[in-house]
């Protein structure tokens, strides 16, 4: 079962949100000293509501320990300081693979209070009985099987042009149809091929499966464009340039139609063959997008080196746009500097009317998320499409 510990010096506050927990039926404890919670046997459905201005172990320190501890716990930061004090201590939480699961500033809505422990313990709850259903770790020797006998499939999330309302194109994202356990999302075998060196070999089966797809949807009548995620196993290969534009011209497919998704920590990877494959990539004709930028520690740099068409916002910046002011203004900074340096912006995390609206009023350009489509099997693409009225752009 999940269960609330609150930590807060102030006693007359800690008995108020424990008054407010159990009205909601949820059982609850509170710790006026964070020595004694820290005490506890914690379990993985625990939430933790966590002041951080307390007198001797204040709150951050207690985020190192929970950190040092590898705690599994679900934390809600609270505090009277400002946003950007709550900020921080939640991007520091983070760093130590913390779960963060939300802030509250005092002082506390109850209600609010209320309708976050009961959201909480539901996840909590839910997420402990997926978690028993899946205890069945994929192995290695099921994921080589996986890619012998093609068990791999794609979902394809469409993007569309914000202005417009077109479709602008679809990011292709792997998934495993086992023949057991049914479909395997990609966190589960993911790390698994990166930690064995198969992580090449998969990227190439999605693009295989990419490109045959994108010539039955123009059999169709539907061109669109379609976005790989590709590893750092594949921009180390030089014959990757000749060996895409090959199979594009096999399927007679224009190369401007792909575009390769590259993530900030693959370019660190011997840099100056990264360099070569990627322009090399460029003239050929291919789109690059920089993906989940924000998140590296050289972005500015990758962007003056490398011949970015696109910069894909990340979600985790977009998702919070609505309610935090530090990643709304990270929003809008990149996407004035992607607009100054010609490429596409595409924002993905939109899971919502207002955070679309926002993303339109900022002038970003291309928009995925929830609130547009989830991700979705390559037959049923065509059925939305028209189902939406949608124009395709491409």
């Amino acid at each position: 079962m999940a269960r609330i510990y609150i930590v807060d010096d102030d006693i007359q506050v800690a008995e108020l949100f424990s008054a407010a927990i159990d009205s909601v039926g949820i059982d609850n404890q509170y710790f006026t000293n964070a020595r004694e919670f820290l005490d506890m046997d914690l379990h993985d459905t625990d939430v933790v509501l966590l002041d951080l201005n307390m007198p001797d172990i204040d709150g951050i320190e207690v985020i190192r320990v929970l950190g040092k501890n590898s705690a599994q716990v679900q934390l809600v930061l609270i505090s009277g300081h400002d946003k950007g004090v709550l900020h921080s201590a939640q991007q520091l939480a983070q760093a130590h693979a913390l779960r963060v699961a939300g802030s509250l500033s005092k002082p506390v809505s109850i209600e609010k209070l209320k309708k976050l422990v009961i959201e909480l313990t539901q996840q909590a709850q839910s997420s402990n009985r997926q978690g028993a259903a899946a205890q069945h770790m994929p192995t290695l020797e099921e994921l080589k099987t996986a890619l012998r006998e093609k068990q791999l499939v794609l979902h394809y999330q469409p993007q569309i042009d914000i202005r417009s309302g077109e479709l602008h194109g679809v990011e292709a994202l792997s998934r495993w149809q086992h023949p057991e356990r049914g479909l395997i999302f990609p966190d589960m075998f993911i790390p698994l091929a990166e930690q064995h060196d198969l992580i090449g070999e998969l990227t190439a089966e999605v693009i295989g499966q990419s490109i045959e797809q994108s010539r039955k949807w123009q059999q169709q009548g539907l061109k669109t464009n379609i976005s790989v995620n590709i590893s750092a196993d594949n921009i180390t290969s030089l014959s990757l340039p000749e060996q895409l534009s090959d199979l594009l011209i096999n399927n007679q497919l224009d190369p401007a139609m792909l575009t390769l998704e590259i993530t900030e920590s693959a370019l660190m990877c011997e840099l100056v063959t990264s360099l070569d494959i990627l322009t090399r990539l460029r003239m050929k004709g291919f789109g690059l997008s920089i993906d989940d930028f924000g998140t590296g520690y050289s972005s500015l740099s990758q962007l003056h080196r490398i011949p970015f068409t696109e910069l894909k916002i990340d979600k985790s910046f977009t998702m919070s746009m609505a309610q935090d002011d530090e990643s709304r203004a990270i929003v809008k900074t990149c996407i004035m500097l992607g607009q100054e340096l010609n490429m596409q912006v595409v924002a993905e995390g939109v899971e919502s009317a207002e955070i679309l609206m926002l993303l339109e009023n900022y002038g970003c350009d291309i928009a995925q998320g929830y609130h547009i489509a989830r991700p979705m099997p390559a037959e049923n693409l065509p059925g939305w499409v028209r189902q939406s009225g949608m124009v395709v752009n491409a």
